[in-house]
């Protein structure tokens, strides 16, 4: 009796924390509730709902995982907590496992709307543009009036480039519900790439008013003036961010960006260092400062700026050969129905957790920092991620050009214009390559190629006018060539001494 009291008590304790955002000792108080008493599905439930407010979403997936399990003990199969576990994995960038425990649920509920919304995200975060336009259509017949479906069906089509069809999605959400949190805001994202950049700056402005201290609708709005040239009212926003939350990595990131594209480095390097204080694995930064400092230009700076690299490849490195990590081991392990996650449904191994947008950006910076084997390594991470990508392939002729191999580099740039037909930067580096190794008429027809495209490059008409005078130079020298072929016998008769 003691046992159940205490438990009682840690889990009152917890509620208190939780209402008052003390993630840490809610967790805290929760775990021990359970160590007295491990079968209470609501402490589970609870526990895993703290651990998602903290932002923990691997560990909050792990404690709905359990939760499920005692449901199913119990004989009661809970859809919410299944369900659950899928929205956290989404959110833990592993979209692919996140299916299968959204696929348990749907078995569960299958009339649960909200299962198809979170399908259409896990779809969209693995690019199947498709499946979740599918999906859409299946959420439809279920209930065709569900606010939340068409916004997500809008994101989803603004990530697939169909911004039009995004904005008719977004506007049937705000329709159907005007108190949907941030449709305004998605829906000025929509209108800006579709180049309304004032459409998009008022709609902005109206999710502010509606809730003036939001975070990304403040951040969204600063980028959007960025866009706009609007350089002094994109740092006011970026800086209120700051003025109500110090610590927003975002913010400091975003008025980095800024510093940049105004020339002040230092104002740049000082804020990328507080990003990476506040986040050292925050997406893209180590390799922003770096090519900051490298931009920068001191010699000193090179051992900062390698080290700099180094981390984030090893970062990527660790995210690679983690990909079959313990959330995935233990909730495939733990799952509920084990014959719908036999080898049939198993996830294929991936390397979802890349970006490939950053993997390419520190590519280019390990390669303008002349660390050319650490640039290959990431190259060939990228094509695992994405083996018909054009832009590896290019980094790969980069990499093997700047090093020297002139072959290999000639291979890869050739196999980024299988993908891509119409890629001049990839020609470019076919045109010298070829003129480096002295293949003077392919280095021709590849510049031909190039300047039928871009015929305005600044570099490829520097090559025309290198290659016309190492033309006129091979003319002149094949002519002196055949005059002194010719002249040779009158020369020797002149010169013939006399007998």
């Amino acid at each position: 009796m003691n046992d159940w009291v205490d438990a009682e008590h840690h889990v009152d304790l917890a509620h208190e924390h939780y209402d008052a955002g003390r993630w840490d000792e809610a967790e805290n108080e929760l775990r021990q509730a359970l160590s007295l008493n491990p079968y209470q599905t609501e402490w589970q439930f609870n526990l895993g709902l703290t651990l998602e407010a903290a932002g923990r979403y691997e560990a909050a997936a792990d404690a709905f995982v359990q939760c499920s399990k005692l449901h199913v003990e119990h004989a009661s199969p809970d859809a919410n907590s299944t369900l659950l576990v899928g929205v956290n994995l989404i959110r833990a960038a592993k979209p692919e496992l996140a299916l299968v425990w959204l696929d348990e649920a749907e078995k569960i509920e299958p009339m649960n709307v909200a299962v198809v919304v979170h399908r259409i995200e896990a779809l969209t975060d693995l690019k199947r543009f498709d499946e979740a336009e599918e999906a859409f259509y299946l959420g439809q017949q279920v209930d065709p009036e569900y606010p939340e479906l068409y916004a997500v069906m809008g994101e989803t089509l603004q990530r697939a480039g169909h911004h039009e069809r995004a904005v008719w999605c977004l506007r049937e959400a705000a329709r159907l519900d005007p108190g949907l949190p941030r449709v305004r805001a998605h829906l000025a994202s929509a209108y800006a790439r579709l180049g309304r950049l004032e459409r998009s700056r008022q709609l902005y402005l109206q999710e502010l008013r509606v809730d003036p201290g939001d975070p990304e609708t403040l951040l969204d709005l600063g980028d959007l003036l960025v866009d706009m040239h609007r350089y002094t009212e994109a740092g006011e926003k970026f800086r209120r961010v700051l003025e109500l939350f110090p610590d927003n990595a975002d913010a400091h990131f975003s008025l980095a960006e800024l510093a940049e594209i105004e020339g002040r480095l230092p104002d740049a390097l000082v804020h990328f260092d507080v990003v990476l204080r506040i986040d050292k694995d925050y997406l893209t930064a180590r390799t922003r400062l770096a090519k900051t400092l490298l931009h920068r230009g001191r010699d000193e700076d090179m051992p900062r700026i390698r080290d700099l690299l180094n981390k984030e490849l090893n970062k990527f490195e660790r995210t690679q050969s983690d990909e079959d990590g313990l959330i995935e081991i233990k909730v495939l392990r733990d799952s509920v129905r084990t014959e719908s996650v036999g080898q049939s449904t198993k996830p294929k191994p991936s390397i979802a957790g890349l970006d490939e947008d950053e993997l390419e950006e520190l590519g280019r910076t390990l390669v303008e920092a002349g660390m050319l084997k650490q640039a290959t390594r990431v190259y060939m991470m990228l094509l695992a991620t994405a083996p018909a990508s054009h832009k590896a392939f290019h980094g790969l002729s980069v990499s093997a050009l700047q090093s020297g191999d002139f072959e290999a580099g000639i291979d890869a740039a050739k196999k980024s214009l299988e993908y891509r037909p119409v890629f001049v930067p990839a020609m470019h580096n076919l045109v010298l390559a070829y003129y480096r190794q002295g293949q003077y008429i392919r280095a021709r027809y590849w510049l031909t190629q190039a300047m039928r495209h871009e015929p305005d490059d600044v570099q490829l008409r520097r090559l025309r006018m290198r290659l016309r005078v190492r033309t006129v130079f091979g003319v002149l020298t094949w002519i002196s060539s055949r005059v002194g072929r010719i002249t040779r016998p009158i020369r020797a008769l002149v010169t013939r001494p006399a007998r």
